[in-house]
């Protein structure tokens, strides 16, 4: 009986060993986990404060900034948008999003769930507080610097989503497209001058060097501004419009007019014989670009876009 007795006793305690054991192992590896949990969280300083990232973050609210999404390979949950206008060069990524006022109102943000909300500046806080949209998910607010520098907007994106090496390589891919595009454009137009001219409702706008793609095209492939845009005023953050007249000054060989099928200014400028005595009206090089979001964004898909555009049609 004894024996029998004492088996049993060494049983229960093994038992009573692998009990614990078992639930030392389990705290361990639950401690373990909430600790690789909180490395791949990621708490980043931004305009507003600081933010607490998820991992893999699914629901991206990030209104005005889906060129750089859709570049490091993420759809935004809603997408930006001003009654129906959206991104039209963002479409075929898009078109199946669902679009949300450019403002981000409160409302429709908390019925999209998102996990993170990134806003462009805090100026775009327009609709709400900070801690309004950081109540509904971990809210990430860029410095207007970096919002005003398309290509530091797109390496704070990748930063933010933890893809700081796509978003490099996609820079690196961007500049050697314009080291491609600068080589064909010197073989199709060697110095001859190029401007691009918006109109939208009834008034124009020209690109100065500083303006959305232009600068690329200028500063970056080279391609030669013709002695109006170098005259012009030092670009303001406010694009003012310039006049009919002055616009008749224009000595570029050649222009790119950029506007919507059945603008105003486009039959302004047909009917004006101001216009039509340009060089460019004159030698049949005036290019009428019917798309006009890509023209008018910073963003390195709107760039490519603007950069195919451009050498396709001076290479013809």
């Amino acid at each position: 009986m004894n024996v029998r007795r004492n088996k049993w006793l060494v049983m229960i305690s093994l038992l009573f060993v692998l009990i614990i054991v078992t639930a030392c192992n389990s705290d361990t590896e639950n401690a373990e986990k909430d600790s690789e949990q909180e490395a791949k969280e990621r708490t980043m300083t931004h305009a507003m404060g600081e933010t607490t990232i998820p991992e893999n973050p699914e629901r991206i609210l990030a209104p005005y900034l889906e060129d750089s999404l859709v570049a490091l390979g993420e759809q935004p949950v809603a997408q930006w948008s001003i009654g129906d206008s959206v991104l039209d060069y963002l479409q075929p990524e898009l078109k199946d999003i669902p679009k949300i006022g450019w403002d981000l109102p409160i409302e429709q943000t908390i019925e999209q769930n998102p996990d993170l909300i990134i806003f462009s500046s805090p100026s775009a806080l327009q609709n709400g507080s900070y801690d309004d949209y950081n109540n509904i998910a971990p809210t990430y607010v860029m410095e207007e610097e970096t919002n005003a520098d398309w290509r530091a907007q797109l390496t704070a994106i990748g930063e933010i989503l933890d893809k700081k090496e796509e978003a490099e390589k996609v820079l690196n891919d961007f500049d050697q497209k314009v080291e491609d595009a600068k080589s064909s454009l010197k073989n199709s137009i060697g110095g001859e001058s190029v401007a691009f001219v918006w109109t939208t409702g009834e008034q124009f706008y020209v690109f100065d060097n500083t303006r959305y793609a232009a600068e690329i095209m200028y500063e970056d492939m080279g391609i030669t501004q013709p002695e109006f845009i170098k005259n012009l005023p030092e670009g303001e953050e406010q694009w003012n419009p310039i006049s009919l007249e002055k616009l008749g000054q224009m000595d570029a060989d050649h222009v790119f007019l950029i506007g919507a099928e059945g603008e105003p200014g486009l039959e302004i400028l047909e009917n004006s014989s101001v216009w039509q005595n340009t060089p460019a009206a004159k030698s049949a090089q005036v290019y009428l670009m019917n798309e006009p979001s890509h023209w008018t964004i910073d963003g390195v898909i709107a760039h490519e876009m603007t950069i195919d555009k451009v050498v396709n049609t001076l290479s013809k």
